[in-house]
């Protein structure tokens, strides 16, 4: 997704490095104590996207992210990092050559060698000098249900990280701070569990057919019917795969003559569909929305490229909450922008539905806004739901339309029956219709533990991203080495999370990633922050230029000692006689 020189943006930069007025120190650092309701409280320096509302009166509460700018020399000392493992890539890849080092990587025959590469390309070359350092920390067998706590399969490689070997025993009770299980309802107990084992003898597991022949149950129906409800819309639509729901339906509802103005942090399922589709692709700045209008306005202005034609359709495309930020949209005024410019709104709720807003919702229930602003509401059943699947919800004419030309409703097979009634099931709990109190308080619940996760890394001096309401909390690790250490070194200590590096995210902006779950108890996430904590990680070495030259030019298990958790920050807190609590920050400068 590119555009062209004329395209792109001259204002709207969302990175604001000092607010209030003030002037940035030296070191570009700025020190801002202003927060909504909050004048005393400490707020982050540097800043680089501190979405205060510019459209106040478009918000019935405050809103306000922050994503603290990678500090300078932290970025340098990143950069080097990943230039020095470059560096040993090529060297390595030199040695097996010259079959000096065993080779493992997929090649060409010898004679095939006359041929076009098929495996010599930049990523495989990451894959396997990068990657396969740390692959380790992800693709880890689970032998038990993925709730607050899980069973996972121990396992060891013996050729560092090519192949792995299980044996045979179970770490038990490893607390999950990774799976999207928001609401908790991944569990094979309790009403969802009876009523999917219910439907499980009744239908049996598959369908064989596809919806438009004879896969169409009396419970997709329902199903179907029940998301409407749910969503405040008129029709509905269930697609057996999240990621197909966006990739197949894009391509049904814009072609060639249509624009799709796309967030720069849009799913890749998004940027797929978008793909696919065949329609002219323009990216705006992250929840920028000087940079979305003015996307609009060249859009009316200019028309289409050459010919200067009218736009058949101007498509937004955005998420509720942005999965590896934590961010949410900002939707009253995409609502605002798509309703000026006569354009149509695409949201993507895969992990905000079930998990935001006072009855579970969604972001549009979260902002107290009208469902019918969205012209496409899209979800997933993967997350809140405990269950498999997406959906698309809208007007009549719309589901009506995709339901004769989207490739995921003509040609993909109907959902399992177990699945759907799981859907139902959940879906009704969390709406009250099981008359009992427990959706509420799972959503209670939930809010409680984001809020107190949230506060307690922030008071611990980590440097986390996002909206204080979203679950999803990632926490800032920018070294390549800190990626795979972190992981293994919460797995000792009973703690499954998921680390992300580049290429999913920038290659300064590396993170551990937390997902909050209602089916958290205090006491877990107390034990989890505990692990996190500094004083446990301080009395843990920093990785150094030696650890680094082990690490990857002789295999990770080749280096013994542990390694620090912490990410370059701590705080140091004075009181002033007017009983203020100031809080200083400070980074360390070490290379991993």
């Amino acid at each position: 997704m590119t555009e062209s020189s004329s395209n792109k943006l001259l204002n709207g930069d969302a990175c604001h490095r000092t607010s209030n007025g003030r002037k940035s120190s030296k070191n570009g650092f700025v020190k801002n104590h202003c927060l909504f309701q909050q004048p005393q409280k400490y707020r982050r320096p540097r800043e680089k996207n501190q979405n205060v509302t510019h459209n106040s009166n478009l918000y019935k509460k405050p809103f306000l992210e922050s994503f603290e700018e990678t500090p300078l020399l932290v970025a340098v000392l990143t950069y080097m990092g990943y230039g020095i493992l470059t560096i040993f890539g090529y060297l390595r890849d030199f040695l097996r050559h010259w079959n000096i080092e065993k080779c493992n990587v997929a090649r060409e025959r010898e004679e095939q060698r006359d041929f076009v590469p098929l495996y010599q390309d930049f990523e495989n070359f990451y894959t396997r000098n990068l990657y396969m350092r740390i692959r380790d920390n992800w693709n880890r067998p689970i032998c038990s249900v993925p709730g607050a706590k899980m069973d996972l399969v121990e396992r060891v490689s013996h050729d560092y990280n090519w192949t792995f070997e299980h044996t045979g025993k179970v770490v038990k009770n490893v607390i999950n701070m990774g799976s999207y299980n928001y609401l908790g309802f991944a569990e094979n107990t309790g009403a969802c569990a009876d009523a999917a084992i219910e439907s499980t003898q009744k239908y049996g597991v598959g369908v064989g057919s596809t919806r438009c022949e004879i896969g169409n149950l009396d419970i997709h129906v329902e199903l179907e019917s029940l998301v409407a409800r749910f969503l405040g819309v008129e029709s509905s639509m269930a697609f057996g795969m999240g990621f197909a729901t966006n990739s197949m339906n894009i391509p049904a509802l814009t072609g060639k003559g249509c624009l799709i103005l796309s967030d720069e942090l849009n799913h890749a399922s998004l940027v797929l569909g978008a793909r696919l589709s065949g329609s002219t692709i323009r990216v705006f700045k992250h929840n920028n929305m000087q940079s979305l209008e003015k996307l609009l306005r060249d859009a009316i202005v200019h028309g289409q490229p050459r010919t200067h034609r009218p736009w058949k359709k101007i498509l937004i495309v955005v998420e509720g909450i942005y999965s590896m930020e934590g961010s949410l949209v900002r939707l009253p005024e995409v609502i605002a922008l798509k309703k000026r410019y006569k354009a149509y709104l695409y949201l993507d709720e895969a992990h905000s539905i079930g998990a935001m807003g006072p009855n579970g919702k969604g972001v549009v229930d979260y902002f107290g806004l009208d469902p019918k602003d969205v012209d496409i509401m899209m979800g997933t059943f993967t997350k809140s739901f405990g269950a498999a699947g997406g959906y698309i919800g809208g007007k009549k004419e719309l589901i009506d339309y995709l339901r004769r030309h989207s490739h995921s409703a003509l040609y993909a097979t109907s959902i399992s029956p177990p699945v759907a009634q799981q859907i139902i099931t959940s879906m009704k709990i969390i709406m009250g219709e099981d008359g009992t109190t427990l959706g509420a308080d799972r959503l209670r619940q939930l809010s409680e533990n984001t809020t107190y996760f949230r506060r307690k890394l922030r008071d611990m001096g980590f440097i986390i991203y996002g909206n204080d309401d979203s679950p999803v909390v990632p926490m800032m690790l920018y070294m390549p080495a800190k990626i795979g250490a972190f992981g293994r070194e919460m797995l000792k200590r009973n703690i499954g999370t998921v680390v992300v590096g580049f290429p999913a995210t920038p290659i300064i902006e590396s993170r551990a990633r937390f997902c909050i779950s209602a089916a958290h108890t205090r006491e877990m996430l107390h034990t989890a922050l505990e692990a996190i904590s500094p004083p446990n990680s301080l009395s843990l070495p920093h990785v150094t230029f030696s650890h680094l030259i082990v690490f990857f030019f002789f295999g990770p298990s080749l280096s013994s000692e542990p390694v620090s958790l912490h990410p370059l920050r701590h705080l140091s807190s004075t009181t002033d006689s007017r009983g203020i609590t100031r809080t200083k920050v400070f980074h360390r400068s070490t290379l991993f």
